[in-house]
């Protein structure tokens, strides 16, 4: 069995440019209500019990979270709870938010922002994170369109000082060419996991790898499930055979498989339950077979094209 004691340290660092991250980290997606993400028909967690869960990663060695402005319910929103929970903030602490979406006061999904909205969105981060800068933002992107226009405005915020560096998210290897033409990127997320990838996952793994790119994997727990989360009632037989040999659950194993792809990528596993929360840190520590990691890879060959 892995012992939740384990400290997020296991997992091994990585850097964001010039700042340095265990591989291990949080996502603050489904800190702020039960059940699916951004669903208005869910009850929100309880304030303390989220705060406490922050509270508790930090205490773990989790040093890299991520979040967004959109993240909220009716009655939570993750910037101010992680505000709340931990500012002032630790020294080492890296916080990567993401901007492109967004969401009115009632949660309806507004038009993707324009480039000058973004200086907007950046700036409604900062306010509710408490912050005079973010470490990285991302550029969510939701079509295989040129981005330039978009990017280069956020290279301009980075050099007003109020963007310390810029990542990617949902993207095509073709902009992410395009957009380091623009200004350096220290970090790609799009959707990967067992049985949930995009048939240009692979492509982008690598580039990442070549280029020292960390790459952060959405969904890498989920997979199928999305912003619903894991559904380990439905998980492939092969997944629980493995879970099963090394005392594990099938989410650590997912955990595991997708950090075992590279040494630059990173997870950012998200729960508002406190022992989930030191189950996904422990699962930093656990190191899958050479025929288990094969076996694992080979549930996904048939994924969907859908893009998240």
């Amino acid at each position: 069995m892995i012992s939740h004691s384990l400290g997020a340290a296991a997992a091994g660092t990585w850097r964001l440019g010039d700042l340095t991250v265990n591989r291990i980290g949080f996502g603050a997606m489904r800190l702020t209500q039960n059940g699916a993400a951004f669903s208005s028909e869910r009850t929100p967690h309880d304030r303390d019990r989220a705060v406490a869960v922050l509270r508790r990663a930090v205490e773990l060695g989790v040093n890299h979270i991520d979040t967004a402005a959109f993240y909220f319910s009716p009655l939570r929103s993750a910037n101010e709870l992680i505000n709340r929970a931990l500012g002032p903030y630790p020294d080492d602490l890296v916080i990567t938010t993401k901007v492109g979406p967004g969401r009115g006061p009632c949660g309806d999904w507004l038009d993707w922002a324009r480039p000058e909205q973004l200086r907007g969105q950046v700036q409604e981060n900062i306010r509710q994170l408490g912050r005079d800068h973010l470490d990285v933002v991302n550029l969510r992107v939701n079509r295989p369109d040129p981005i330039g226009d978009w990017f280069g405005a956020l290279a301009e915020l980075r050099e007003e000082g109020l963007i310390r560096h810029l990542g990617l998210s949902n993207v095509w290897p073709e902009q992410i060419a395009e957009a380091r033409a623009i200004a350096p990127v220290v970090c790609v997320q799009n959707r990967y996991g067992i049985g949930e990838r995009r048939p240009d996952s692979q492509e982008v793994l690598r580039m990442c790898g070549e280029l020292g790119i960390a790459f952060v994997p959405f969904y890498a727990i989920a997979g199928a499930g999305r912003e619903s989360g894991a559904t380990d009632a439905a998980e492939h037989e092969a997944l629980v055979d493995v879970a099963r040999a090394h005392d594990a659950s099938p989410a650590q194993v997912r955990l595991a498989w997708t950090l075992q792809q590279g040494p630059h990528v990173l997870a950012i596993p998200g729960t508002g339950d406190p022992a989930h929360l030191e189950a996904n840190v422990a699962a930093g520590a656990l190191r899958l077979a050479d025929d288990e990691m094969l076996r694992l890879t080979a549930l996904g060959q048939s994924a969907g094209t859908a893009v998240a």
